[in-house]
């Protein structure tokens, strides 16, 4: 009776580690996927790319502008109470997200852009059927199918006739 309950138990174990191997797998098989591979890839050189911009602008652009001994960075207007408010910091903030702004739309936003319309022009898109059409008393836009206008509740003709002219 005892091998029984060793049998069943081991049984139990085994299908339990099978079944977090496949649940391993399946995760293996998410974070290996493309898209989640380059966002990481992306967010990573983007922390990058945002400290050499930081630094370019406290280092280079910073002491480039007028504003005290040690340019920009050391601006502060001083306060009754505290240490005062860091001007110079937020200009140079404002400065680095004005850069890195930039350097995404001129080099992301606008090449996928162009990428895209190349794309769409090479490929146009099937005209698709109306799923709507306009009342042809109120003017108002009913579902194409539809027997009697919601707005002014007037009868519709069927989709496949013409409307009736009005005079």
């Amino acid at each position: 009776m005892s091998d029984n309950a060793f049998d069943r138990a081991r049984d139990f174990g085994g299908r339990g580690f099978r079944a977090g191997l496949s649940t391993m797998g399946d995760f293996q098989k998410f974070i290996l996927r493309g898209n989640v591979v380059d966002l990481a890839v992306g967010v990573v050189i983007g922390a990058a790319f945002n400290t050499v911009v930081q630094a370019f602008v406290k280092d280079i652009i910073s002491p480039l502008i007028p504003g005290g001994k040690n340019g920009l960075f050391s601006s502060v207007i001083p306060l009754p109470y505290g240490p005062g408010l860091a001007v110079g910091d937020l200009i140079n903030t404002i400065l680095s997200f004005l850069i890195i702004a930039a350097v995404v739309y001129f080099f992301v936003v606008k090449p996928v852009n162009a990428l895209q319309d190349g794309y769409n022009r090479l490929h146009p898109k099937k005209e698709e059927a109306p799923t709507t059409r306009d009342c042809p008393y109120c003017l108002s836009t009913v579902p194409l199918m539809a027997t009697r206008c919601a707005y002014c509740t007037s009868p519709l003709p069927p989709a496949n006739m013409q409307a009736p002219q009005m005079r």
